[in-house]
C-alpha cells in the first residue's frame, strides 16, 4: 500500500522547487508564453492552485458540493479548466503565489484526513487519497514543466518521479479509453533508467511488448510535455508503439501534446 506521508512529502517538495522559481521572477516574467497555447507562467500556478482547490471540494465537501462542481463543468464544456487559468492569471503575481501556497497546504490537510479506503470523486474516475496525492504530484511536475521551458532552464529531477512513472504505466488504459479504443488484454513491460541510475520495472517480466528509456522522458511522454519522437524511449511491440502516441495520465478529453522537434 502506498504510504500517504511519502507521496504528500515529495509532492511539497515538487512544489517548493517550482515555487523557489517563480517566487524570484520579476512580475514581468508571470507574463512570459509557456509552451501550452495561451497559457503564461501565470496561468501555469494560477491552474495548479485552482486544481488545488477543485481537490479540495472532492475530498473535503459533500457530495452534492461535488454535484455542484461536475454541473459547472457540464455547463461550460470544454473551456473550463481553460476559464479558470485565465481568471486566475489576472491576479498579480505574489497574491496568486500566496493563493497557490495556502491552497496546496490546505489540501495536504484535508487529503490526511480522508478515511482510508474512501475514494474522493474526480473529474475521471474516483481515487484514493494516495492516488489523489500522486495525480496532484503529476500534474504539478507537469505544469512545472511548461515553466522551466518558458524560462529556458534545465531541470534537475529526483527520484520523486517514481509516482509520476508508475501513475503513467497505471493509466495506461485509461489513455485508451479517453481515444475510444480498447485498451490491449495484454501487460506491457516498462524498464526505465531513473535520475539516480537505478533501474525502474513495471509490468511482467515477460511480457512480449515492452518500453525501455529514461524514466524522465517516460514521464515527459505521458504528461504530454514531448513528443515520443523527441525521446530516447524504444517501443517493441505494435500496441506499445499506439499507447505512446496516446498516453495521457491525466484527466480531460485527448490533449494535443507537443510537436515533434518543437524542443529541438
Amino acid at each position: 500500500m502506498a504510504d500517504l506521508g511519502v507521496i504528500l512529502g515529495d509532492l511539497a517538495a515538487e512544489s517548493q522547487a517550482i515555487d523557489d522559481v517563480v517566487a524570484e521572477l520579476p512580475a514581468s516574467d508571470w507574463a512570459r508564453r509557456t509552451p501550452a497555447e495561451g497559457w503564461t507562467i501565470a496561468h501555469q500556478i494560477a491552474h495548479l492552485a485552482w486544481t488545488d482547490q477543485k481537490a479540495l471540494i472532492a475530498a473535503r465537501g459533500s457530495e452534492a458540493d461535488w454535484q455542484t462542481e461536475i454541473e459547472g463543468l457540464l455547463a461550460t464544456g470544454e473551456s473550463y479548466v481553460d476559464d479558470g487559468a485565465a481568471a486566475g492569471a489576472k491576479t498579480p503575481p505574489r497574491q496568486l503565489l500566496a493563493e497557490w501556497r495556502t491552497g496546496r497546504a490546505e489540501l495536504a490537510d484535508a487529503l490526511v484526513a480522508v478515511p482510508s479506503g474512501e475514494k474522493i470523486p474526480w473529474y475521471g474516475p474516483p481515487m484514493s487519497a494516495a492516488s489523489m496525492v500522486t495525480a496532484r504530484l503529476m500534474e504539478t511536475w507537469a505544469h512545472g514543466q511548461d515553466i522551466f521551458d518558458a524560462l529556458g532552464l534545465a531541470r534537475e529531477n529526483s527520484p520523486r518521479i517514481w509516482h509520476i512513472a508508475r501513475f503513467g504505466t497505471r493509466t495506461r488504459d485509461f489513455a485508451y479509453k479517453l481515444n475510444s479504443l480498447a485498451p490491449p488484454a495484454e501487460e506491457f513491460r516498462v524498464e526505465l533508467a531513473a535520475p539516480d541510475g537505478t533501474t525502474w520495472a513495471f509490468g511482467p517480466e515477460d511480457a512480449g511488448q515492452r518500453l525501455t528509456g529514461s524514466a524522465v522522458d517516460f514521464c515527459l511522454v505521458i504528461t504530454q510535455r514531448r513528443h515520443p519522437e523527441d525521446t530516447d524511449l524504444v517501443a517493441t511491440g505494435a500496441d506499445v508503439e499506439e499507447w505512446l502516441g496516446i498516453a495521457q495520465a491525466f484527466a480531460g478529453p485527448p490533449g494535443a501534446g507537443r510537436q515533434p522537434g518543437q524542443f529541438a
